[in-house]
């Protein structure tokens, strides 16, 4: 049996026995308090995740405007900040964006003078992306926004740290059981 299919099997015996088929009822269809609806939004890790992803999204706005940034623009920073001069196909796998969504991306930053766009000289087929002076000097004014995200989240710094490697955890193995060609990144 492949891992996928355990996976499978091991959550399908997890909701049996939390009753997910009919939540919230016992054998004979009445209410029952004490088991979990599976279906309930409240019983969500998705819900949760994407919820609080919106809710990092409302403090995070007004830390970019002031250096007129988005939080997409913002996350192709951050990477271009690690390393500079990487391709926009290592930008789009980091980020989990296709082509698509991060060329219109891109643009938007150099046309703001934040990046460049060229083609590499050993290989055309590739581009790579730059830093502008302008670029790497949003660093700086950025570099306050983790004690920020810290603060606003009103949990110690190694916690959060704790839940984000979970939450990566979460999202590897997730990546891994729909598409177990696209690896991880």
């Amino acid at each position: 049996m492949s891992e996928t299919d355990a996976r499978r099997e091991a959550a399908a015996r997890i909701s049996d026995e939390n009753g997910s088929r009919d939540a919230g009822r016992d054998d004979l269809g009445r209410d029952d308090p004490g088991r979990v609806d599976a279906l309930h939004l409240s019983n969500q890790i998705c819900f949760a995740v994407y919820s609080a992803a919106h809710a990092f999204n409302r403090i995070y706005k007004p830390l970019l405007d002031r250096i007129g940034l988005t939080y997409p623009q913002y996350l192709v920073l951050l990477l271009l900040w690690e390393q500079d001069g990487q391709t926009m196909k290592t930008l789009g796998q980091r980020l989990y964006l296709d082509s698509g969504t991060l060329t219109p991306l891109l643009k938007r930053l150099e046309a703001a003078g934040l990046v460049t766009r060229t083609r590499d000289a050993e290989d055309e087929r590739l581009m790579r992306i730059g830093l502008t002076e302008a670029g790497a000097s949003l660093r700086e004014k950025a570099t306050p926004f983790p004690d920020e995200i810290v603060c606003a989240s009103g949990r110690p710094a190694d916690r959060l740290m704790a839940l984000r490697d979970e939450i990566l955890a979460l999202r590897d193995s997730l990546h891994a059981c729909s598409a177990p060609d696209r690896g991880v990144a």
